[in-house]
């Protein structure tokens, strides 16, 4: 993240109660964290694909309602449902997308390059069957696992860190280059879970090309994005069967509220109710617990095994 960073984060594991992490860095660590037992949480009745898009460092009141910077997203406000008060679990960015894969905001030092041992939810599908990849815009090869490259970041993969997938080659296989999305669409082998990685450039985290540039252009670069990929994947066979696209963003660019501040989430697709709009609180652990039972998972990891299924947001 480009606008708060700290190498010592208070961390609200559940809203109200909070406790200190320090984390470090480097090529050798390996973080094991204790987790709670995941406990069955039931599967959904009809189970789907979903796909996660996850977007970068903005405020809610940046984006819902700004049809100047986002006219795309705005316009889907109504056709889906959208948790009004839904936040990011930390700053910097790493730990919430550990939060929305493992159930656990660890590490949390950005520059965290060592191995993720906990459970998580690659980990969760592979032992029950069912399959997952993640589609990492400007990626520089399948299963590529090495650090940032432009504009390619690393701590936006968190699967990249599992020790599930750098010990596995054909579970690293799973990481693919976001190009692989339309073949996978028309030959209709789009995975139960497709985590999508836009690259920095379109996620919002930098200005297009690396330069210095307004918010609002980095805003509508994010919405373009959102553009080109969303009208294929709601056409999409594995979206129309009881599917879900859920995009959402890491963390606020400035607000610290419940940790990571306010971001937009917004779900699509036919069993979500079309219109809605929650006053639930909500953060990543919820998503990550609503990803498992969407999928079809008996348990989920970390804080997620215990977290709302979000079922509100469904017919």
């Amino acid at each position: 993240m480009r606008h708060l960073h700290s190498r010592l984060l208070v961390v609200p594991l559940l809203l109200g109660m909070s406790f200190a992490i320090g984390c470090g860095a480097g090529g050798s660590n390996s973080v094991t964290t204790p987790i709670p037992t995941p406990l069955p949480i039931g599967s959904s009745s009809q189970p789907g694909t979903v796909f996660v898009v996850v977007m970068e460092n903005k405020n809610y009141v940046d984006v819902v309602g700004n049809t100047t910077s986002m006219p795309y997203f705005n316009s889907l406000i109504p056709t889906g449902a959208l948790a009004t008060k839904y936040f990011a679990n930390v700053h910097p960015s790493i730990g919430d997308y550990m939060m929305l894969t493992t159930g656990v905001p660890v590490p949390s030092d950005d520059s965290f390059a060592g191995v993720v041992s906990s459970d998580n939810i690659a980990r969760q599908l592979v032992s029950a069957g069912k399959t997952w990849k993640v589609y990492a815009e400007s990626i520089p090869s399948v299963g590529y696992l090495g650090g940032d490259q432009l504009p390619y970041l690393r701590r936006h993969n968190p699967f990249a860190y599992f020790s599930d997938v750098i010990n596995n080659p054909s579970q690293a296989a799973n990481i693919v280059p976001l190009s692989q999305l339309p073949t996978d669409i028309s030959a209709g082998t789009v995975p139960n879970l497709a985590f999508i990685v836009p690259n920095a450039y379109d996620d919002g985290h930098e200005c297009p090309g690396n330069l210095n540039c307004p918010i609002a252009q980095e805003m509508q670069q994010t919405d373009a994005f959102m553009l080109s990929i969303f009208p294929s994947i709601m056409a999409s066979a594995a979206f129309k069967n009881n599917g879900v696209l859920v995009v959402t963003w890491d963390e606020s660019a400035t607000d610290l509220t419940n940790g990571g501040g306010q971001v937009a989430t917004l779900f699509l697709g036919p069993q979500v109710k079309v219109g809605y709009q929650s006053t639930t609180t909500y953060q990543h652990q919820d998503l990550l617990r609503m990803m498992c039972v969407r999928t079809g998972l008996m348990s989920a990891p970390g804080l997620a095994s215990s977290a709302s299924t979000m079922s509100e947001f469904f017919q």
